[in-house]
């Protein structure tokens, strides 16, 4: 976050970095980074405390009983399986903070939380024992799984701390068929954890923000970072709130369907957190199958669904005995001269996110305070983003592009240059309108 970035009006800008404007045509190495990094701020019952915790998918399905304290098919992993299925990465915050480490005689919860009150330790008799001398196998359960066993302990100094539980070196070892740990507890989840979360994550790189929250402030804490980041900073990602449309801004999508039989249950926010981080730049999620394990709300006449979509709702629909999704769309619906109802279209933010994400990092790494600002500079960051759009128009993310939409230029001082970039994102098919003519 060092570097400048964000959008400019005059050629003013103290720090050195991009500033990059998108804005609609007047009708009125240079490579493509990947997608599918989410982050999402969560009360979790087990982990650190104030501090992100990136997991990958394979850690995920892998590792989740230490990292998460739950095997991956526990139900308490249901919004993180969601999240999961179209992402390959994902920074999670723990929000509650304050909690108590479970404990008893002999070691204490690696991590504060009621899910430590679901380990017992097993101390048993190990190979070797005689009268004069005792030798233990130390086992660590956590519910009915067995995590892990340490053999040939002779005193509680020997033990050595696990992903669960931290030993109590000074402890007397004795025989006991399950010790259970207790006294955990959670903590409290305060308004001021977004605020330390956002801190936190605004130094790592992802494609989506997801917040399942209902709180007004804290929703609007999320836009307005969204908001920041995106505009004063140049970091493009989206941001996946629960009906939360008033924010009419292209970074922040606006879930509207809550759950069958509990219809302001914000549980879609995970899926389509994953759904839009996951998505690539060349695709739609519209008509995207809903393939989840929640019971998606979708009781909603097509005036609702109209009227939704005009208000920059994101909405699920059914389709025969699928629940799909009606529209891929952000909450922006105030269309000007200088940006179109285009930027309504997540397809179109995404192409344009990619590029803005993509030529920062390009002049970032390859050209700022490198490459002299000479004709011969400025036509190689040219050709290097030609080169950069030329594979977007393969993928058919973009449309009509030439190496002559792009001009670099000169700026207003020795050390700046002015790059005008005419894209046109290509938006999946949504509408047919056919006239049959019988002869």
């Amino acid at each position: 976050m060092a570097l400048g970035g964000g959008i400019f009006q005059t050629q003013n800008k103290t720090l050195p970095g991009s500033y990059l404007n998108f804005v609609s045509a007047a009708r009125a190495s240079a490579t493509l980074s990947d997608r599918g990094v989410a982050t999402m701020p969560l009360p979790l019952d087990w982990g650190p405390e104030g501090k992100i915790v990136s997991i990958t998918a394979r850690e995920f399905q892998k590792d989740s009983l230490k990292l998460l304290g739950y095997p991956y098919n526990h139900e308490k992993l249901k919004g993180l399986r969601d999240l999961f299925q179209n992402i390959t990465e994902a920074h999670l915050f723990r929000l509650n903070a304050g909690g108590t480490a479970a404990s008893n005689d002999y070691a204490a919860a690696r991590w504060p939380g009621t899910r430590g009150n679901a380990l017992k330790l097993v101390i048993e008799a190990g190979e070797g024992s005689t009268e004069s001398e005792s030798v233990y196998d130390v086992s660590t359960w956590l519910d009915e799984t067995l995590v892990e066993t340490q053999k040939g302990i002779k005193t509680a100094a020997d033990l050595a701390d696990n992903d669960f539980v931290i030993f109590k070196k000074d402890a007397a070892l004795a025989l006991t068929a399950g010790k259970p740990l207790t006294g955990g507890t959670d903590g409290q989840v305060q308004d001021g954890a977004y605020q330390t979360y956002l801190d936190k994550v605004e130094a790592y790189s992802f494609n989506v923000l997801g917040c399942p929250a209902t709180s007004e402030a804290v929703k609007g804490l999320m836009a307005n970072f969204t908001k920041r980041l995106r505009d004063e900073c140049g970091v493009k990602f989206q941001c996946v709130l629960f009906r939360y449309n008033k924010a009419d801004y292209e970074g922040v999508i606006s879930v509207e369907n809550g759950l069958e039989g509990s219809k302001d249950d914000p549980s879609a926010v995970y899926w389509t957190t994953g759904s839009e981080a996951g998505c690539p730049v060349n695709k739609s999620r519209t008509n995207a199958k809903y393939d989840g394990e929640f019971a998606i709300d979708t009781d909603y006449t097509q005036a609702q669904l109209e009227d939704g979509l005009k208000a920059g709702k994101l909405l699920f629909h059914r389709v025969g005995d699928e629940v799909r999704l009606l529209e891929d769309v952000n909450t922006f619906v105030s269309a000007t001269d200088s940006k179109s109802a285009d930027f309504s279209s997540n397809q179109t933010v995404r192409v344009l996110d990619q590029i803005g994400n993509d030529i920062a990092v390009l002049f970032n790494t390859k050209y700022l305070g490198q490459v002299p600002n000479d004709n011969a500079g400025r036509i190689s960051l040219w050709a290097d983003i030609v080169k950069h759009h030329q594979e977007l128009q393969t993928l058919r993310a973009i449309q009509n592009f030439t190496s002559e939409n792009v001009t670099v230029e000169a700026g207003g001082t020795k050390k700046a240059v002015v790059v005008t970039d005419h894209v046109e994102p290509v938006s999946a098919m949504a509408q047919l309108y056919m006239t049959i003519i019988v002869e």
